[in-house]
Parts: structure tokens; sequence; C-alpha cells
């Protein structure tokens, strides 16, 4: 049923002295505007009502409010201000009370604390996640929460941007009382509570907490540790430190910090990676019905294939696990088994399901012990012959309606289905190791999959609490094709007499997790210019020290090297080396969107954001490049021509760009087909 845009969002219900206020803005009640001014004429009318004794505020739906409108960020708000419209609530004469239930995130939570008292429904979660967009709460939350949880878990709470249980909730004192009625019936219980005296209100305003300077400046010297590039999290600190002071004064605070943080380039990247996440949902198969997933196949027991299954049982699915030999499995199982202990540790699993999920793993030496599963994946070696004839047996074994997929980074999803009778069944499932950890899963779509598949594995994707991106066919799909590029350009430094270590470092302070030569090292799959693997201990870098030191010997094969090539040694400065590391990234990137194997910029950049460690303030490789802009990057490729006209080539894509003051952002507006979206 389609709902009324020009419904009302709030709505006053009478019940004897007591007056209901419902917001209803499905789908999660987001503060819009017309919520907020809904809000403001609701009280405006209620506080001239005399008959008024006690007022509840709650949400319709499936949760209270969950937070802004997402619509509207990044844009100047319309009146009323959520300050104002909170501090009239704070205000207000008679008692008011606040049922949540649901998600209560960011504004919803700053909402609730502007009332006298706050009532969950069990189950309800709440937080403060602007930090992860590059913000601070800015509508009184980092003045409110300290003052009824403390400024030891409002630092926690907003540092983090984590979503906190009912049970927490209730015992920091951010709710006062947990029931499991209806939220309208709630609303109408606890206002008579509030009446009868047996539910206590106060005005959060008058709440005074003293100073914590240790805490403060342990979390600030935590944060400069550990997030020397942001900027959010050190104005946080700085607006929970002034919530000592009375509300008026720590709100100009908050408001400065919040404006502070507005006027970065930190927070436009964090709202694209946020933005990023729901965009790649939008493929051309999205109408598509996904084919029913009860069971999971796995192809190989290594690290990868371990994984995949890891990730699959936590997910709740029943996973059949094939190798080629008893011993491969009996690793196989041992990888999973501590990959379930560190699930229990890190609060992903608990600790009374762990082996009852375990359970749910059941191993094999045959393909045909896969004929049950609904989606299978071949995690094994990266070798065609190999998954050719992997994907001719399961042609045979697999049940009919099942989907086959590989887990291949390079080959051609193409190649492996011609094996097979059902090309439209098969499908490319890349993830990325650890793959029960990391986000990504690319998902790659031949030219004969079929829509269903390609909706099944989005739908998969989800249920695995992982971002899946649509691949079209080329080598190495977007992520490892578009890494390979850049690391190439590392490689080139590295000849020129750069050490590893110090363009791992400079990349490392530009915000990636690690280095591209740290992050071989861990691997296993350091080139044998530079030594051993980190199998052995010694790579690029001298795994048997702690901490890591480089690798003497493979500095000296480095330089031999150059020496032999004739190339006199040179050390790039830290801005040479990111400067040239990312423009070969940017120009990679421009060529996997200007081929179609990405549909937008955006997919690119989710990729390198979710799978790949690139820093998500940056907010991916082609919303950095909109920063540049692409006259500035064409003059690098030229520049770096000069030297290696080879490598350095300007993708036409990027031309066009220069030439028509084009943007990546202007090509995620565009809705055409691919073909037709390349205009610049």
């Amino acid at each position: 049923m389609a709902m009324n845009a020009n419904a009302p969002k709030v709505e006053i219900e009478r019940v004897g002295d007591i007056a209901l206020i419902r917001i209803d803005n499905p789908p999660v009640n987001a503060m819009s505007e017309r919520v907020r001014q809904g809000l403001e004429a609701a009280l405006i009318a209620l506080a001239a009502d005399p008959s008024v004794r006690a007022l509840a505020l709650y949400g319709a739906g499936r949760t209270f409010v969950a937070g802004a409108d997402i619509r509207e960020f990044g844009k100047p708000l319309a009146p009323p201000d959520p300050n104002d419209l909170i501090g009239r609530i704070e205000n207000f004469a008679v008692p008011v009370v606040s049922i949540l239930h649901g998600t209560v995130l960011g504004g919803g939570l700053e909402l609730a604390l502007g009332t006298h008292a706050r009532v969950g429904v069990e189950g309800v979660q709440v937080g403060l996640p602007e930090v992860l967009l590059g913000l601070l709460p800015g509508a009184g939350g980092t003045q409110r929460l300290p003052r009824v949880a403390g400024v030891a878990a409002a630092l926690d709470i907003i540092l983090s941007g984590r979503k906190v249980s009912d049970r927490e909730a209730l015992s920091l004192g951010i709710i006062d009382r947990l029931v499991r009625d209806a939220p309208r019936d709630a609303a109408i219980a606890m206002a008579k509570s509030v009446l009868d005296g047996s539910l206590s209100t106060r005005r959060v305003k008058d709440l005074h907490i003293k100073p914590e300077n240790a805490l403060i400046e342990q979390a600030a010297e935590e944060v400069k540790r550990r997030q020397p590039n942001l900027v959010s999290p050190l104005r946080c600190i700085e607006a929970i430190a002034a919530s000592t002071r009375p509300l008026s004064e720590g709100l100009i605070a908050e408001r400065k910090a919040f404006l502070d943080c507005m006027n970065t380039t930190q927070r436009a990247g964090l709202v694209h990676a946020f933005f990023a996440e729901r965009a790649v949902t939008d493929i051309p198969e999205k109408t598509a019905i996904p084919r029913p997933v009860a069971a999971i196949g796995v192809i190989g027991a290594g690290t990868m294939g371990s994984g995949i299954a890891t990730s699959a049982l936590l997910a709740g699915f029943p996973v059949a696990l094939v190798e080629t030999s008893d011993e491969a499995l009996r690793r196989g199982f041992e990888t999973i088994s501590a990959n379930l202990d560190g699930a229990v540790r890190r609060g992903q699993l608990a600790a009374d399901l762990r082996d009852r999920t375990l359970g749910m793993l059941s191993l094999s030496a045959e393909l045909v012990d896969l004929d049950r599963a609904d989606f299978i994946v071949e995690a094994a070696f990266e070798n065609l012959d190999v998954k050719k004839s992997i994907f001719a047996a399961l042609d045979v074994i697999a049940k009919p309606g099942a989907i086959m997929a590989s887990s291949t980074s390079f080959l051609n999803i193409d190649d492996i289905a011609a094996v097979t009778a059902r090309a439209t069944d098969v499908i490319g499932a890349h993830f990325l190791p650890p793959a029960e950890l990391t986000r990504l899963l690319e998902i790659g779509v031949g030219t004969r999959t079929a829509p269903e598949v390609v909706a099944t594995a989005f739908a998969l994707a989800k249920r695995l609490g992982k971002v899946g991106v649509r691949a079209g066919m080329g080598d190495g799909f977007i992520g490892s094709r578009i890494v390979r590029q850049s690391f190439r350009a590392a490689e080139r430094m590295m000849i020129d007499g750069t050490r590893p270590s110090q363009i791992d470092q400079a990349l490392e302070r530009f915000g990636f997790a690690m280095g591209p030569f740290r992050s071989l090292g861990l691997s296993g799959r350091n080139p044998d210019q530079a030594g051993r693997e980190r199998k052995t201990g010694q790579g690029f870098y001298d795994h048997s020290q702690d901490p890591i030191v480089p690798y003497k010997p493979a500095l000296q094969i480095i330089e031999e090297e150059g020496e032999k090539a004739g190339i006199p040694p040179h050390s790039f400065t830290d801005e040479e080396i990111v400067s040239r590391y990312m423009t070969a990234m940017i120009s990679e990137a421009a060529r996997v969107v200007e081929n179609g194997i990405a549909l937008r910029p955006i997919d690119v950049d989710a990729v390198l954001l979710f799978g790949y460690g690139f820093p998500r303030f940056r907010g991916g490789p082609l919303h950095y490049a909109d920063t540049l802009g692409p006259t500035e990057i064409l003059n690098r490729i030229e520049r770096y021509a000069v030297e290696d006209s080879g490598f350095w080539q300007v993708p036409d894509l990027l031309r066009r760009m220069a030439e028509r003051n084009g943007t990546f952002a202007k090509l995620n507006e565009m809705r055409q087909a691919p073909a037709e979206r390349h205009s610049g």
C-alpha cells in the first residue's frame, strides 16, 4: 500500500488529562523538516491547553526517531532548529516522558534527552553515531548525555559511535525504566506513572557534573595516538569537556565544535562513504526475485575457504566444507574453531552459542556432499584449469537452481562458466581476507549470469553482514585491478631508491590502514625480489622482530637491482609518494569506470573502502580525486610520463572530464546505462 506523502508526520491524541504525541514518518521516523515542524506545532498547541497534566512522546512503526533525515545531510536546516525544539520540550511546563523503541540514534536520542523521563521498550538500542560521519552530536548530545550517564560513558559512546543495548542504557541512566508494552500503551501507562509519582522526572539541564580533567586528557591522548588524521573525535572531547558548564554555555561550545567539523573535507568524505554502502545496492538486477538460500557449500579449507565458512556460520547457515584430504579438513576445522573463538572475544557471537554454531559445520572430502547446498562457493587455488575442473564436477553434482560461485579475484567468470551447462547459475563471489572480518563482497557478474542469481548474491551479502558491490567482467574485477596498478607505482618508487618502509609509512600517515609492502607481507605474497615470504618470517620486513623492522637482505637486493638497471638512488618525499601512489590508483579506477566494470565511481569507492583499507575519511579514491580536480590529476600523469610513458597514461575519461570541468560526483548522479554515462 502506497504511503501518503502529505499525511501528517506528528499527531496529537488525548487520553483524559494526558496528551500523546505520535511521530509517524516511515520508515524510521527520521527527524525531517516536517517532523520538526509538526512537533513544534503540537507543543505550542498543548502548551495553551491548561487541562493537559502530562505529555508522552512516542513513535509509530518499528522505531522511535532513528536519527536525522539523510536527505538533509550537508544542507542548511529549515526551522525549527533541533536545539530550539529540544529546549522547548525540556522547558515544557508539565512533565514530558518519551517512549523509546527500536533503534534510537543521533537526533532521536538527543530529542529523548530533552524529555523529563525516558522509558525503553525491551530490545531498544540507543547511540550517538555522528563521529562516524566526521561530525559530533549537534543538538545537545555532548551536553546532556554526560549529565545522565557520566563523562566516562559519554566519551565511550560518542567517540565509538556504537549502539548501546537496552540493559546497558538502563544501568547508565540513559533510560529510566524498561517495559514490554507496545509504544502507545507504554506512553499512556508511563504518563500515568509520572502523575502518580511512581516515575520520577527531572530536567536534564539541571543536573550538574564535576569536571573530569584526567579522563578528558586521557581520551584526547588516545585519539591523537590511534586516529591522528581525524578532526571530529577531538572536537567531540572538547564539547564533552564543556558539559560541566551551564547548559547554555555548553551548547555554544558544542555548536562551535560542530561547525568546525562541518567545514572539513573529512565530513564530506565520511558522508560519501556512508552513502556508498547504500548506493551500491542500486543495481540493474534489483527488481529480480532472489532464490532462497538455506545451506552453503564451500570448496577449499585454506585460509580463504575457512574464512568464508566462518562468515556463513556466523550468519546462521549450515555449511558443508569440502577439501581433498583429511589433513586439510583438520586444519580447516581448527581455523574455523579459532575464528569462532575470535568472534566470541569480539562480542560478535555469544559464548553459549559457540559450540552450537560450530556444530552446523560438516566436513567432507567428496564434492558429491554439496548436493544439498543452495549456494556453493569455490575457494580453491587461483588457477583456471583447477577451477574449470571443479565447476565441471559441480555441474553434475549441484542440485537444480543451486548457485555456483567462484571466489576468484582475477579470472574471468565466463571462462569458468563455459565448462557447465548452466552458465546462468555461475557468478563471482570475491571475498577479501580475512573473509570472516572484511566487509566487502565483490560480486562478479558474467555475461550469462541470470538476474535472479545476481539478486541472490546481493541478498546473501546482506545476510553475511557484507557490502556487496557489482563488478563486470575484466582482469581483476574492480579491487584487485586497481590495487595491482597502484602497487606497481609503489614498486617503481622502490626501484628508484625509496625504501619500502618509507613508502608504507607515508601512505599510512595519509590514512591507509596498512602500506602496500606491509600488506603484502602479512598476506604472504611478497615478490621474489624482496626475499622470503612472511611464512618464513622475512620479506620486505623481518617479522621475527617485535616490532617488525625492514628486512636488511631485501633492502640489499633492491639496491643491487637498481644498480644493475643503472638507476641512480632517489628517495621520494612523503608528499611525492602519496601523489604518485594515489595518481596511479585514480587513473586505473577511472579506466574501471570507463570500461563499465564498475557501474559508477561510487562503486569503486565502496570496494576500496570496505575491502582494501582505504582511509574512510577521504571517501574513496574517486571522491578524493574530486578534491584534487581532473586537471591536477591529468597534469600529474603527464609530468610523470616524461620519465615512464609506458606506465603513466591519461585515461580518456579523465581527459574528457578535464576538458568539460566534470567530476566523478556528477557521474554518480547520472542514471544511464554504463556505455552512455561516460561523457564526463
